[in-house]
């Protein structure tokens, strides 16, 4: 196979999105949310993967964290994978990782990234679906079913339904 032929090849594979985000939450279980100026509703800190320069879902989950509000923090396991498809767009993959307990010295220091986000805010887990409805929603609620389950792998998720 040549060169040209190859890059033909790869150019006609179907394509697929990437996104990751971090979960991050406050001592009593509270889910650390932002909202974005350029949509409706609210979200996760996090974004879209830079796999054409490389990048991978867990780097980033951090650079995209340290962009929108300012942590760079290590993040923990990854909690949930969701395949999510979309009306007019690829299929999204959407990586979701364990950003932590901040503290009150870290929530202090959150810096919102102006020109994608407007506010942030800590939602209690009863209150989440009411702040980020559809397959978001899901793969948060199961994120958090999968930290409160000891010993409990990443859980594959479609649309944000477990698969298995």
């Amino acid at each position: 196979m040549t060169t040209s032929d190859f890059a033909a090849y790869i150019a006609g594979l179907p394509r697929v999105l990437a996104a990751a985000a971090a979960l991050f939450r406050d001592a009593e279980g509270s889910v650390l949310l932002v909202e974005p100026n350029y949509r409706e509703g609210w979200g996760l800190p996090g974004g879209t993967v830079e796999s054409d320069d490389g990048e991978s879902p867990r780097q980033g989950a951090r650079r995209e964290t340290a962009e929108e509000i300012g942590l760079d923090v290590e993040l923990g396991r990854l909690l949930a994978v969701d395949w999510v498809q979309g009306p007019g767009r690829p299929p999204l993959v959407a990586y979701l990782y364990d950003g932590g307990v901040l503290g009150d010295g870290d929530f202090d220091a959150i810096r919102l990234q102006e020109e994608e986000l407007l506010s942030w805010r800590l939602v209690p887990r009863a209150e989440l679906s009411a702040y980020l409805p559809g397959a978001l929603g899901r793969r948060v609620l199961t994120a958090l079913d999968v930290l409160e389950a000891e010993g409990a792998g990443a859980a594959e998720l479609e649309n944000g339904r477990r698969v298995s």
